[in-house]
């Protein structure tokens, strides 16, 4: 889920900021990669110094769009450490590109990932997130995060029915932790008192110990209420999933904070403001990866320009385990979920909500 919150951003650079965008278009250019294994020719935009009746870039995309985008701890100081996707958002937009709704599917969801040549995986039944580390090795060179990407979205489709993805984005934890502090911070509703596995309450890491990640000592903890998070912070709250209702929290924690920076951004005006601009994008560096088959990320800044943050429907997907003790396997999403996916593709997802309240994120 972390991943969508850079693309939210880049969003919100595009629309009203459109002039902004192609002045920092050189030298910002968003890292692009092969992630979904058809390579396509990038395109180039030549800025015109004087108004034009040419439709500017994005304004023929109409929708629907669906959007894969993936968080991923890539342990950037382990070079041979193999990428995991700890978050798998799809984002699908109606024609018309004015509502959107996002959703999670559990990492441990246990789905059937295909073969997969390029890494030599042969194919199985097993969690998710193993489509990205299975699809990312290459022999004895390092883990690639694209290829692995390629793996993962195959299974993705399989697994929901959405036959295409229009462009995809990966994002690591240090991106999202530069992403809210290039913000301010953000302001985030804690639903339910959140202790951190992994962090000290002055941001340090924890020592090892007997808690339920391995880690001992003082722990930094969130509270029920308004908070005020900075970026180690959101980044921190958004990881625990030791918690009631496990993995499926920490889902509805990160579609929480993807809404809390969407409204930051609103707020600060990003979209019409240069020096935000500046400030936004030189936080994501390399951090964010987006393919667009073919197409810039200013393309789809410009075509989604009019999705605001209320119109922008969270949903959570219920799920059990499959399997109990040291015979769990992994997650299982429950009917009501299923359907909801269905539904979505085929074009009813709102009709399907307005019967199943309970699956919309209300805070």
């Amino acid at each position: 889920m972390l991943g969508a919150a850079a693309l939210a951003a880049v969003v919100l650079l595009g629309g009203g900021a459109l002039a902004v965008g192609y002045a920092l278009r050189d030298r910002y250019e968003v890292p692009t990669a092969d992630l979904f294994g058809t390579p396509t020719p990038s395109i180039s935009i030549s800025p015109s110094a004087t108004p034009s009746p040419t439709p500017p870039p994005g304004a023929d995309i109409t929708g629907p769009l669906n959007l894969l985008i993936v968080g991923v701890d890539t342990r950037e100081d382990d070079p041979t450490w193999e990428p995991h996707a700890d978050a798998v958002t799809i984002l699908h937009v109606p024609r018309g590109l004015k509502t959107g709704y996002m959703f999670s599917l559990p990492r441990d969801l246990v789905v059937d990932i295909p073969r997969f040549p390029k890494s030599g995986y042969r194919g199985g039944r097993t969690k998710l997130t193993h489509a990205m580390s299975e699809g990312s090795r290459r022999g004895d060179a390092k883990p690639d995060v694209a290829q692995g990407f390629q793996l993962l979205a195959q299974t993705v489709s399989r697994y929901t029915g959405i036959k295409r993805f229009d462009a995809g984005a990966v994002l690591t934890f240090t991106g999202f932790r530069k992403l809210v502090d290039a913000l301010g911070g953000v302001d985030i509703y804690v639903d339910q008192r959140t202790p951190s596995q992994h962090l000290r309450p002055d941001g340090r890491g924890r020592s090892a110990g007997g808690g339920p990640a391995g880690y001992g000592g003082p722990q930094m903890v969130y509270e029920v209420g308004m908070r005020h998070l900075v970026g180690w912070q959101a980044l921190d709250y958004s990881r625990q999933r030791y918690l009631p209702g496990g993995d499926y929290t920490r889902q509805r924690h990160h579609q929480q904070l993807i809404r809390a920076v969407l409204a930051k951004a609103f707020s600060l005006d990003v979209a019409r403001n240069p020096l935000e601009v500046d400030r936004v994008l030189r936080a994501l560096g390399q951090t964010l990866t987006f393919d667009g088959r073919g197409r810039p990320a200013l393309d789809y800044a410009y075509a989604l320009s009019g999705l605001r943050p209320a119109a922008l429907t969270l949903v959570t997907l219920p799920g059990s385990g499959v399997g109990r003790g040291s015979g769990y396997q992994g997650e299982q999403l429950t009917a009501e979920s299923r359907k909801f996916i269905s539904e979505l593709v085929a074009g009813r997802a709102d009709a399907y909500l307005r019967g199943h309240p309970a699956l919309v994120v209300r805070k």
